[in-house]
Parts: structure tokens; sequence; C-alpha cells
């Protein structure tokens, strides 16, 4: 099952938030997260989302080795909306959300679910679903930073599409796939727009490229 639209204002957004707290997995406005759903209390997250408001907030542990079942979490997260659900053979679900917006946990929920919920703030990041001004990203910079990580099957082609892509679907998209560490995801989720988004984008992908030439050196 298909939603074709998010559609969701920021007087929509609810304050009781279920969360899905996931090492590494960072989701940004208009973003797309695809998951697979497998453990009972998300599964029971996901119906009842389904059932009510189809969002789930997005937020990472502070740990990132942790396996402590209800860990500390980071006070930023993503809510999404489930855009896309299907049902596996083996009871597992496949879902796809759709970045919202950003918000602010301002406290932990006790609550009888066996998924966690937060009093989710989302109100200092309304600008995430406000139309960005346009050019505020140093295209140049970050093409440069990107040929040295990206392989493209047809290069000519696929930079195209790049060049297309609207600024904030540009940086989003590319903040969530490259390779970073949880918390360079996380300073990439805080950072306050998006033009500061792609110049601290642009920073983690020039320190990648030098990490990369020390290591060819040193061998």
């Amino acid at each position: 099952m298909t939603d074709t639209g998010a559609n969701t204002g920021l007087e929509e957004l609810p304050s009781a938030l279920p969360i899905f707290p996931l090492t590494g997995a960072l989701l940004l406005t208009n973003g797309h997260l695809p998951l697979n759903i497998f453990e009972p209390r998300y599964l029971a997250m996901v119906q009842d989302a389904m059932a009510t408001h189809r969002l789930i907030g997005m937020v990472q542990p502070r740990d990132p080795e942790t396996n402590h079942m209800t860990p500390e979490i980071y006070q930023i997260g993503c809510a999404g909306k489930i855009c896309e659900y299907g049902e596996m053979p083996n009871g597992m679900l496949r879902i796809t959300l759709e970045g919202i917006c950003r918000f602010e946990v301002i406290e932990e929920l006790n609550v009888a679910t066996p998924y966690r919920q937060v009093m989710a703030e989302y109100r200092k990041f309304k600008h995430d679903m406000e139309p960005v001004q346009r050019n505020c990203v140093d295209r140049l910079a970050l093409h440069e930073a990107l040929h040295h990580f990206l392989e493209f099957e047809d290069g000519a082609s696929d930079w195209q599409t790049l060049d297309h892509m609207e600024d904030d679907s540009l940086v989003n998209s590319l903040s969530m796939i490259c390779p970073f560490s949880p918390v360079e995801k996380q300073a990439l989720l805080e950072a306050t727009d998006i033009a500061a988004r792609a110049n601290l984008l642009i920073c983690l992908l020039q320190m990648m490229l030098q990490q990369v030439e020390t290591h060819r050196t040193v061998q």
C-alpha cells in the first residue's frame, strides 16, 4: 500500500509521538527511509500508527553500541509519515517513512504500550515545512566533494539528475545516504537549516576524503 503524499500541517502533528530508536538511521524532511519491522513492540507501533496519524518519530540512541531495551536517546528527532506499507509472508512489515518535520523531545511519557512515546515539540522546526530559499547551497563545492565518493554507471546522466533537484531535496537525500557515523548524522539532523546542513555535509565529505588520502599514503 502506498500513500502518494504526506499532506500534513504543523497543527496536525501529534504531541504524543511513538518513537523508534535506531542507531545510524537518519530521516530528514521530504526524505524517504525504508524500514523492515520485525520486533513485536515495533509491529504493534506500526499497526497503531496506521490506525491513527501514521506518524513515527525516528531518533538515535546516544550510545551507538547499546543493547539496552530502552536506551537514552538524543533530544532531537524527525517525525516520519508511513507512505508505504506492506506485509511480508513471515510476519515482517516493510514500511517507508517520509520525513515531515523535526521535533524536540520534551519528556518521555509513561505509557502502557510496548513501544516508547514522547511529548514532542515541533514549533522550533516549523521552517522544515516551509519553502526553502533558492540558491542557498554551494553546489560547486558540493559537486567537488561528492565526486570522490559517488560512482555512477552513467556519470553525466546521474549528475544531471542531482543538479536538477531542489536544494533541500538534494542536501537531505545526500545526508541520508552518505556513510557518516551516528554522531555525524545527528549533527546533520540538528543543523539549523538547509544552508547550514549543506556546509556541514561538504565539510564531512572533505574530512572523509582527507582520511582516505592519508590511509593511502600510509600504505
